[in-house]
């Protein structure tokens, strides 16, 4: 696998301009970077930038903003504040891009100081028409935003007539993604795919559930992927059953199944990939059958998808498949209409099939259109997941015994492409019960 280069200013610069398009003449856009967090003590978590603001700007330093001004007199139409240079700093904590260099490195018609934002905030603000900034509740931002609106006031300035949220505007241009995006996504899939191989050849009874992480991780890593996508899940037996479970901190057993829920970020980019597989390398009959007909119902959905299709057809067919398999095994019984219409699946599988994939694992973008009339449909550029699962749960009082405590999730990333063809980004990890049992057949990793 060829690592992807960093995506070039020009794809950065095309979106701020994308944007600016969309914003109201005369407005003035704010948006915030992330800030260093502490882990604890003066110890802190490695810095990872703001989704939107990275989608932005593709600046990678912490405490910075960006200032948008759609057809600014003055040409500044795009401006970045940053931290300045500072060698003590530097010397600790690496290089800083600095004011000095910011612009031209990353495409904007202008970087200052952070130091500066207020007196020039304050500027432009004054006489504006809209005021853009997220309504996520950034309270640094905010104080920013208060104090600058306060002083445009007491200088006897004119307010912003009125206040925007500006994040919509973005996260309807993050759902569509551009070609680079798209190769991104695709490597990060090709790396989580062989750490999902990587844990399936390396289980065994014994083993701790995180020692089964430690595998996906290292492959992680080698790849370049430095950041897991979000915290992952290894559930032996019972645990799957748990949809969030993370302490990965059991003891694997001969004859019960494990779930492995990971995907890792590569320039921010997150792939999202859940198996299910059997721990000693041969599945139950009762496991089998479970597992059949959470397999076909992840095949039939993906069969199913097309460049028009809905999100809301997703979820409806899910629904639908599960159901009558439950009902094929016995999990259920009656009218797989009237069972639906009763909600009785739930007991069985309580979350949704499907979310948008991108900078955030579960990314920005809309879920309808039309004004929330009517469901959001899957055009070329959108990647989404599909994962659909059954939980029984050990203390389960409606199911048979031997269904108890047996979890199983299959869960893909799938891309429409620009031509409209459907792409399974994560078609490398088997999940047919025969690929599934000879890879694990194979010789453990080195």
């Amino acid at each position: 696998m060829q690592p992807p280069p960093p995506l070039p200013p020009a794809e950065y610069a095309a979106r701020r301009s994308g944007l600016l398009e969309r914003l109201s003449p005369g407005s003035v856009a704010v948006l915030g970077g992330a800030r260093q967090v502490l882990r604890n003590g003066d110890a802190h978590y490695r810095f990872r930038q703001n989704s939107d603001f990275w989608y932005l700007t593709g600046f990678p330093e912490p405490e910075a903003l960006l200032v948008l001004r759609p057809g600014a007199d003055d040409g500044i139409e795009s401006a970045l504040f940053c931290r300045g240079r500072d060698a003590h700093s530097e010397l600790w904590d690496g290089a800083r891009a600095g004011p000095e260099r910011a612009a031209e490195l990353y495409g904007l018609d202008a970087a200052y100081d952070v130091s500066q934002i207020d007196d020039l905030l304050t500027g432009w603000l004054d006489g504006a028409d809209t005021l853009y900034s997220p309504s996520h509740r950034d309270p640094v931002l905010r104080r920013l935003i208060a104090r600058t609106v306060g002083r445009v006031r007491e200088q006897g300035g004119q307010r912003p007539k009125r206040r925007a949220d500006i994040l919509p505007l973005i996260h309807g241009a993050r759902l569509c993604k551009s070609d680079g995006e798209i190769e991104r996504l695709r490597y990060s899939a090709q790396v989580a795919a062989a750490a999902h191989r990587r844990a399936m050849r390396s289980v065994q009874p014994g083993q701790w559930e995180y020692q089964l992480e430690a595998e996906y991780l290292h492959e992680f890593m080698r790849h370049g992927a430095r950041e897991a996508a979000y915290c992952g899940i290894v559930a032996g037996g019972a645990n799957a059953c748990v949809l969030h479970y993370t302490d990965n901190d059991r003891q694997l057993r001969a004859g019960e199944l494990v779930l492995v829920d990971a995907g890792c970020e590569y320039q921010g980019y997150a792939s999202d990939i859940t198996r299910t597989f059997p721990v000693d390398g041969a599945f139950t009959a009762p496991q089998r059958d479970l597992y059949q007909v959470v397999l076909a119902a992840n095949e039939a959905l993906i069969d199913g998808i097309h460049q028009g299709s809905t999100k809301q057809e997703l979820e409806a067919g899910a629904v639908r498949l599960l159901t009558r398999g439950l009902v094929d095994l016995g999990l259920l019984s009656g009218d797989v209409d009237a069972l639906i219409e009763d909600g009785a699946h739930r007991t069985y599988y309580m979350h949704g099939v499907s979310h948008w994939l991108g900078l955030d694992v579960h990314d920005a973008g809309p879920y309808t259109e039309d004004r929330g009339r009517r469901s959001r449909t899957l055009h070329p550029g959108t990647v989404f997941t599909v994962e659909p699962g059954l939980y029984i749960a050990p203390d389960s009082a409606d199911a048979a015994e031997h269904w108890r405590g047996i979890g199983i999730r299959i869960e893909d990333d799938v891309l429409i492409r620009p031509d409209g063809a459907v792409e399974v980004l994560s078609g490398d990890v088997p999940k047919s019960v025969e690929g599934i049992t000879e890879l694990m057949r194979q010789a453990n990793p080195s």
